[in-house]
């Protein structure tokens, strides 16, 4: 049996002529619906009968276009672009081909010359390599897909802020889920604060590399551990950072379930502040987790409840250590704190003492186990930089910046106080007449907050 390939023009053109060769159709009709002449209508009648179905395939199939570049202008191209352009596009060549050779070819002619030369992959060659699916873990906290997820989760009843989603890689379980402002340490360090809490100790964490969780700077005499890190690190908690968003594509997908789902829910519900959320998604992850989670291969639960000398409390801050100078003065956030002279602060001078600073913004510095008392001193004068803020944290910081400037009233210049921009040199004293004159001592500037706006932004954010 012979297979003819036909086009679908050619296929209607051959049921038109059958119908007229059954007597079903007028010749005028066909030629009609085929756009042809009567006279065409009747060769093609006549070929049909002779040769078939193959009668009324295009003799142009198959043979070579007349408007087809010559065998030696195209190896000239494919020669000239393997010699100076191997790495360009089909586009990019084209211009440089009419600019430096003097030769035009079309852009679609040149990305088929290249294709058959080896130098360019089409569309389809050039797709992503597919990412196998992994097995899941077999049991129930052996590992817990960590991710935060940016998104209008109010829609227009709210601002925008990020919702932390951890999920059970075994079972697909939502296990805790946290509205937050931004991504950042201390955010992560109240949900897993509380997830542990709740569910006692995973045995990893599956992550990606934000800063929180991987220190992408890490110097070569540094450690390279972040804060978060060091804190599950002491909790004997190991963190393992994807490298690609598939990779982790539990939590991923996840989340595009909880975009769906959670905001028509908190819709429903007039759900519109990070507070309501955070009230609302515990009965929301009940439902959420009766119609998707599932059985593990294991039924073994691996959480494991803390030990009797591990503190959450303890371990759950932000850590620096800062060196005592011998006033027993320390520097921490541009602040000057001096320990408050004890038996146990005396000897700490030239030491170094660790400052914790907590999530609700308590600070303590400690030596060892002692907690040292302290007074804050002053402010230390230096420049002030610009702050970096990473793209997650920019709108929590633009947020943070914007309430500084309201709360701050704008500093108003004394009436003594001359300008010194528009001062003219003519006005100044002479050395003179400076002797002369009785000193006036000119009224200091109010002191300056603690922190620039972006700054308390950035401390706020804990960026790293």
């Amino acid at each position: 049996m012979t297979v003819l390939a036909m086009s679908h023009g050619e296929l209607s053109r051959f049921d038109t002529l059958m119908r007229v060769e059954r007597g079903e159709l007028r010749v005028e009709d066909a030629a009609a619906l085929l756009g042809l002449k009567r006279r065409q209508v009747f060769r093609l009648l006549k070929r049909m009968r002779i040769e078939g179905a193959s009668g009324l395939v295009s003799r142009k199939r198959g043979r070579p276009s007349n408007r087809r570049h010559s065998d030696a202008l195209r190896e000239q191209i494919v020669g000239l672009v393997r010699e100076h352009y191997p790495d360009f596009g089909p586009t990019l060549a084209r211009e440089y081909l009419i600019e430096r050779h003097g030769i035009t070819v079309a852009c679609e002619t040149l990305r088929q010359l290249m294709i058959d030369a080896g130098l360019w992959k089409d569309r389809e060659a050039r797709r992503p390599r597919p990412y196998q699916p992994r097995y899941r873990r077999d049991c129930r906290g052996e590992l817990i897909q960590v991710d935060g997820s940016k998104h209008h989760w109010f829609e227009d009843r709210g601002p925008q802020c990020t919702l932390l989603v951890f999920i059970d890689d075994a079972t697909s379980e939502l296990m805790h889920l946290q509205m937050v402002e931004s991504e950042n340490t201390f955010a992560y360090m109240e949900a897993m604060r509380a997830y542990i809490e709740a569910h006692g100790k995973p045995v990893a964490l599956y992550s990606d590399k934000h800063s929180v969780f991987r220190n992408n700077r890490a110097s070569a005499d540094g450690d390279g551990m972040t804060q978060f890190g060091r804190a599950l690190e002491a909790l004997n908690i190991e963190i393992i950072c994807a490298n690609s968003p598939q990779a982790k594509g539990r939590v991923e997908r996840a989340n595009a379930t909880l975009q769906d789902r959670l905001v028509k829910a908190m819709r429903l519900e007039g759900i519109s502040s990070i507070a309501e959320a955070n009230v609302f998604l515990p009965e929301y992850m009940g439902r959420h987790n009766q119609r998707f989670a599932k059985a593990p291969f294991d039924p073994r639960d691996l959480h494991r409840p803390l030990a009797p000398h591990e503190d959450l409390d303890a371990e759950m801050v932000w850590r620096v250590k800062s060196k005592v100078s011998q006033a027993l003065a320390l520097h921490y956030n541009k602040m000057l704190f001096i320990l408050e002279p004890s038996a146990v602060s005396r000897p700490l001078a030239g030491k170094w003492v660790e400052v914790c600073e907590f999530p609700d913004g308590r600070l303590e510095i400690r030596f060892g186990e002692h907690v040292l008392p302290y007074r804050i001193f002053d402010k230390i004068r230096q420049v002030n930089q610009a702050a970096i803020v990473e793209n997650k944290h920019l709108d929590a910081a633009l947020a943070m910046a914007k309430l500084l400037q309201e709360q701050l009233p704008p500093r108003k210049r004394n009436n003594n106080e001359p300008c010194r921009r528009s001062q003219p040199t003519h006005m100044f004293p002479s050395p003179a007449q400076a002797q002369e004159a009785p000193v006036k001592r000119k009224r200091g500037r109010p002191p300056l907050p603690r922190l620039t706006p972006i700054e308390a932004a950035q401390r706020m954010l804990e960026t790293q």
